[in-house]
């Protein structure tokens, strides 16, 4: 005789949650101002303040977010801002 098959149903999946597509602009400093549009076909990635025009273009991967396009921004504009940090290494 056979055991039973066990009725066990596997755990649900956790759901990631959404990321930001919409950021607070590092110039104006306005909320919600910052939009990043991904253009897959000539892999390019933006981020424009809808408030102050300022706007900031990358080159993306398949694998880039808009939440990736925003921190390299912000990274350029902390490595303008901060010159005398690079010389120094």
């Amino acid at each position: 005789m056979g055991k039973r098959k066990s009725s066990a149903k596997p755990p649900p999946r956790k759901r990631m949650d959404k990321l930001d597509t919409v950021f607070s602009c590092p110039f104006c400093n306005h909320g919600t101002s910052v939009e990043c549009r991904i253009d897959m076909k000539n892999l390019i990635g933006e981020a424009s303040c809808g408030i102050c025009q300022e706007s900031f273009s990358t080159t993306v991967t398949a694998l880039t977010e808009p939440i990736d396009i925003y921190s390299e921004w912000i990274d350029e504009c902390e490595r303008v801002n901060n010159p005398e940090e690079d010389d120094g290494a």
